[in-house]
């Protein structure tokens, strides 16, 4: 871990917010993560706005109650700072908040201390767009700053801007606990609101009979990139980590199989802030409904099987609040172009359920895609002709809310109805069913 500290120094213009990294590995797994990790949180630092100049780390069985590291790696933390003229440090775990600021008053200089959640959602405030979206962020970082409110010593007194301070933070932290939690029920009423019109138009895409495609997967893994490529979305598509948080549905036509709705959420990350999946549940829902999830990844980055297995966490998570079985999943291997082909055989490898290569940058493999797409989708739902008995109006109403109903003829001793059904409809309404096609 030394070689890291000493060879992923930096220096940059005068005017970046210069910061150093803390790590606190607790066993022999973590510290061979360390490099991994420390890694990804330079990128969320740099996505912040932060410049990482130097890293530090201290493997304890567990961190200080009262400083997180040990009293001489704190002295070596304090120098570090002179030397470098750090402004930030940032901890690559949570911290309490007499630990911040135990640790500010044990460095000389005057520095700021947060930690991974904090740089997190500093981020998700700086990139929520929509109003929903400021408001999720909102939520999160108030629930957050709850047990922050008291025992912060100085921190409280440098509000105003700055990494860990962006959104409600500028102005409400300085407000009593009681205030706070009354703002945060507020704010989750308007969110409510909203997130039960998304819910409703939700509901008429799935009542139309238009398959719903979701695009999850790890952060930066190219979903917004793939999206544009498959349906000149024309959304925003940077090589940063949270890039785009707000999601975007477009349509999309596949030939020979009718028009499908693509949905681009919110990325994965590893250990990703519990307040902010509950903020942005409603967001996540897309995965969670979806009639397939297509899982994008990073088919060249290092922590490639350190993503699916996040990637595959949280999607469990997710579906647990979906009635019935899972949607199928396709894993789409993103940057394809990058790897050689003995990588592709190792990538292929990690993932049960079927796999995609593909190049969003230059089109490789988007054919196959897509007709990984057609292919899963022909299981789900399906053209049939129905002949329903004129008394049976219940089931007609049936069709009406689950399926897309393409053509209704009333003849004498039935209702012949086609409709784009999805496998539940079409098992209720078997006995009824006189033609089947994908």
């Amino acid at each position: 871990m030394q070689e890291y500290e000493q060879n992923h120094q930096k220096t940059k213009a005068d005017e970046e917010i210069r910061a150093v990294l803390v790590g606190v590995p607790s066993d022999a797994d973590a510290v061979g993560l360390l490099d991994e990790s420390f890694a990804e949180l330079e990128r969320l630092c740099d996505t912040a706005g932060l410049l990482a100049v130097a890293f530090l780390s201290q493997t304890r069985e567990r961190p200080s109650a009262a400083t997180c590291i040990g009293s001489g790696k704190l002295k070596e933390l304090s120098e570090l700072c002179e030397a470098q003229e750090i402004e930030v440090v940032v901890f690559d775990t949570d911290l309490s908040p007499s630990q911040i600021k135990n640790i500010e008053d044990a460095i000389e200089r005057d520095v700021r201390v947060i930690d991974r959640t904090m740089l997190i959602l500093d981020i998700f405030a700086k990139n929520a767009v929509t109003g929903e979206g400021m408001l999720q962020v909102e939520i999160a970082q108030l629930k957050y700053n709850v047990p922050r409110l008291t025992g912060k010593g100085k921190s409280l007194s440098r509000l105003g801007g700055g990494i860990g301070t962006r959104g409600p933070g500028e102005s409400k932290l300085e407000t009593d606990r009681r205030h706070v939690r009354r703002k945060i029920a507020a704010l989750e009423g308007r969110l409510a609101e909203l997130s039960k019109s998304r819910s409703l138009r939700r509901k008429a895409r799935q009542s139309g009979g238009v398959p719903q495609v979701a695009i999850a997967g790890y952060t930066n893994a190219g979903k917004s990139t793939l999206l544009n490529f498959l349906t000149d979305a024309g959304i925003l598509a940077e090589d940063r980590l949270f890039a785009t948080l707000d999601p975007t549905t477009r349509r999309m036509k596949l030939e020979g199989a009718g028009e499908i709705l693509l949905t681009d959420t919110v990325g994965f990350i590893d250990r990703l802030p519990h307040s902010l999946v509950e903020a942005f549940a409603s967001t996540l829902d897309e995965v969670a409904y979806a009639d397939l999830v297509l899982v994008v990844l990073d088919a060249s980055s290092p922590a490639l099987d350190r993503h699916l297995s996040v990637t595959r966490e949280l999607l469990f998570d997710l579906f647990q609040k979906r009635e019935g079985e899972a949607p199928p999943i396709i894993y789409v291997y993103n940057k394809c172009d990058r790897l050689e082909k003995e990588e592709r055989a190792l990538a292929a490898g990690m993932a049960a359920e079927e796999t995609v290569f593909v190049s969003a940058k230059t089109g490789e493999g988007i054919e196959d895609l897509t007709r990984a797409v057609k292919g899963a989708l022909s299981e789900l739902r399906r053209r049939v002709r129905l002949r329903v008995p004129h008394s049976k109006e219940d089931e007609w109403n049936f069709l009406y809310r689950k399926a897309n109903v393409e053509n209704v003829e009333y003849k004498e001793d039935c209702v012949e109805i086609v409709a784009v059904a999805d496998r539940e409809s079409r098992g209720r309404l078997s006995q009824y069913i006189v033609e089947e096609s994908l």
